[in-house]
């Protein structure tokens, strides 16, 4: 009884209007939106079912990414998830999703694929291509890795390559020095899976409508560079792949 009294008086002490710091960054918002989901950790923290701290100026403070959770408000305001065009922290967002027991903002963040701007999904095409070969070890005994992979190559819409790729797209070689809506060839991913970029292709919703390759070099006899192995040389091959979401 003791107990919930102490949590009636907690719930009652939290004003309509609640002014929050989160991670150093300050919000107002009301006490309705904040517990709209009655399940979720966060409506647990203002219905007086667990204790908040306060800052100096008796704020309500959350040790959270303050800069994030823009968009958890934006979610229980509308109940939906509109997020700028190149936005690359997903899996972060994810993450304060899931501490703040909000299962339908995780859901949201993995089905996001539209626009900010038209609320529409982008649509368009995504070039994939690889330069490989294929190692067999000395005397032919598969002692090492049987295909090399040197670098895989993204070229399209950089707002498409940037959805679909996230942290994994490394922008090194074309700095963003324009707007996301330039397409470029110059993209490249951080690791040499060509399954795991056709993966994050289709869990974003794109086909692959079209490939071609170069076949490889088996009876090319022409001297390899210094220090390249001939036996690799004579494997070398270029693929490309076409995917389109419409």
């Amino acid at each position: 009884m003791v107990d919930q009294q102490q949590s009636d008086q907690q719930q009652e002490a939290v004003p309509g209007v609640v002014e929050l710091n989160v991670g150093g960054i300050f919000y107002t918002t009301a006490l309705t939106t904040l517990t709209r989901e009655s399940n979720s950790h966060l409506a647990a923290l203002f219905s007086g079912k667990v204790p908040v701290e306060k800052d100096a100026k008796g704020r309500y403070f959350l040790d959270r990414d303050g800069v994030l959770f823009r968009y958890v408000l934006d979610f229980l305001r509308n109940q939906a998830l509109v997020l700028p065009e190149g936005f690359r922290e997903k899996e972060r967002l994810k993450q304060e999703a899931n501490y703040y027991g909000l299962p339908g903002l995780e859901r949201a963040i993995q089905e996001n694929k539209f626009s900010s701007t038209t609320g529409k999904r982008l649509t368009g095409c995504i070039t994939v291509g690889y330069r490989g070969s294929f190692a067999f070890g000395r005397e032919g005994l598969a002692d090492v890795k049987f295909r090399k992979l040197s670098r895989i190559l993204v070229c399209g819409r950089v707002t498409l390559c940037r959805d679909v790729f996230g942290e994994t797209l490394n922008e090194s070689r074309d700095p963003d020095h324009e707007t996301s809506d330039r397409y470029t060839s110059r993209f490249f991913l951080k690791h040499s899976s060509i399954e795991q970029a056709f993966d994050m292709l289709q869990e974003q919703g794109f086909k692959l409508v079209g490939s071609c390759g170069s076949g490889t070099a088996g009876g090319n006899s022409e001297q390899p560079k210094p220090g390249t192995d001939a036996e690799e040389n004579r494997w070398n091959h270029y693929n490309v792949f076409v995917f389109v979401r419409d």
